[in-house]
């Protein structure tokens, strides 16, 4: 299936801060703004993320989550502060028409004067839990597979608020978010697709590296401390 033709985004920035009930920071909180941002290897700028380790670089250089997505999370949780309005998940990019089941890695999209290529689905953490006041959100997240996913940025540029994302490129079609998404957190042990996430060259190394774990150990890593984190 091929995504929704160029999509108007609503760009989304944020600073770090304190979570709810916790003196962790996080850079979750995004608002939107109004002016032109540069692009660069590792996001926009005015952004920022608070754990550099798990959080930001150059695969995970710009987060997109659909905005198709809130009125199924409204409809599950009610109207939660986060999802009255696009940010409420992390994201830099909101858009309609382009959801896991249309996007695949490798995809190439132009941004304003920017180039960017689907890299990886976000892998949900704790730090939701505490955003959403919602103690297991990170796991609502990951079991749905409405996680969003990143970017990398093949070309740095200048991004306006209201352009639209064109499909410039498909390298990798089958391998839609959605598919990478069940193999991981479904189907977590299928040799076959396993070996297909292994080769696949344009997915993040993190991920291939799941995948070559799992077919080396025939085992699936714990995602506890991930999801469920600190108190």
């Amino acid at each position: 299936m091929i995504p929704s033709p160029n999509p108007q985004i609503t760009l989304l920035t944020g600073r770090a801060a304190p979570l709810p009930g916790s003196e962790a920071l996080s850079g979750i909180v995004k608002t939107p703004v109004d002016w032109p941002l540069a692009l660069g290897p590792e996001g926009f700028e005015s952004d920022q993320q608070a754990d550099r380790r798990v959080h930001g670089g150059v695969e995970k250089a710009v987060h997109h989550y659909p905005l198709d997505h809130y009125a199924t999370w409204r409809a599950e949780l009610g109207d939660l502060p986060p999802l009255t309005a696009p940010g409420g998940f992390g994201e830099n990019i909101s858009t309609t028409g382009l959801t896991e089941a249309t996007v695949a890695v490798g995809d190439m999209f132009r941004l304003g004067t920017a180039l960017i290529q689907v890299s990886q689905g976000r892998q949900p953490c704790w730090k939701l839990n505490r955003r959403f006041g919602v103690a297991d959100m990170a796991r609502r997240v990951q079991l749905t597979g409405r996680t969003g996913w990143y970017y990398r940025v093949l070309c740095p540029g200048t991004v306006t608020p209201g352009n639209r994302l064109e499909l410039i490129d498909r390298v990798a079609p089958d391998w839609t978010l959605k598919r990478l998404w069940h193999a991981l957190y479904v189907d977590r042990l299928n040799l076959g697709e396993l070996e297909g996430i292994a080769d696949l060259d344009v997915l993040a190394e993190g991920w291939r590296k799941y995948a070559v774990r799992r077919l080396e150990s025939r085992r699936v890593e714990d995602w506890s401390q991930r999801l469920d984190g600190i108190a």
